[in-house]
């Protein structure tokens, strides 16, 4: 590793990096039995459910705790959405071609909604930390108000309600996710005030844990090419 990319990761605060990072390794597993999934019928480990259920909204709120400490949020938002928007081109384009089913499309999936939660970062901290916290839990409880409701108004499911033949890959709505962005900048307003890590003495060099912080500065590069790389690799061994 060169002098300024480790110097790039030893500014940053190590344990959100290593979470985010032992996230990402996560997202890969999970993709890498979606797609064996996709050829074979397999029973799924408890793992999976698990990290399936809750993994995304930890990431997102993760991603409300990160969004405290950086700048040029709204610059960096356009870009995690722009990089959305190729991921719904790239699976659209694989459904279109007959490659795969329809259900891969990601429509809106969760650099659409971290990319605009971080483009409404710049208005939402101008308001007092406890009106975030409370505007956080309102649209978590809307969420669950309109679990199951469904709607043919074109583009509904970006607020959380689909229409009844919706589907897809990878889904998170604004409703409720974006209150799981406003609990992040919450607790990042409260745990990172002094935008120090709150472990300054723990190992933060032993190796996994550097693997690991790797992994978290660069997960955005990492979502964006594993899965291409996953679906040609199980593939190539399923078929060869």
């Amino acid at each position: 590793m060169n002098t300024s990319k480790k110097k790039k990761i030893d500014s940053r605060i190590w344990e959100l990096d290593a979470l985010r990072g032992f996230m990402i390794l996560c997202v890969i597993v999970v993709h890498t039995l979606f797609d064996i999934e996709a050829f074979f019928d397999i029973d799924y480990p408890a793992f999976y459910i698990f990290i399936k259920n809750n993994g995304g909204i930890l990431f997102v709120v993760l991603s409300g705790i990160c969004a405290t400490l950086g700048t040029k949020t709204f610059k960096r938002g356009l870009f995690v959405f722009g990089a959305g928007m190729l991921v719904t081109i790239v699976t659209f384009g694989l459904y279109y071609f007959g490659i795969m089913h329809k259900s891969v499309i990601i429509s809106f999936g969760v650099l659409h909604l971290l990319g605009i939660c971080m483009m409404i970062y710049p208005v939402m901290k101008q308001l007092p930390n406890i009106t975030i916290g409370i505007l956080g839990v309102l649209v978590i409880i809307l969420g669950y108000c309109i679990t199951g409701m469904h709607s043919d108004i074109p583009f509904s499911y970006i607020i959380g309600i689909p229409s009844v033949d919706y589907a897809a890959g990878d889904w998170f709505p604004l409703v409720p996710f974006a209150g799981w962005f406003f609990i992040g900048i919450f607790l990042g307003n409260i745990l990172y005030k002094k935008k120090q890590s709150l472990f300054p003495n723990a190992p933060k060099d032993f190796f996994i844990i550097r693997f690991f912080r790797w992994c978290g500065v660069y997960s955005l590069y990492i979502y964006l090419i594993h899965q291409p790389i996953v679906f040609g690799l199980v593939f190539l061994f399923l078929y060869r």
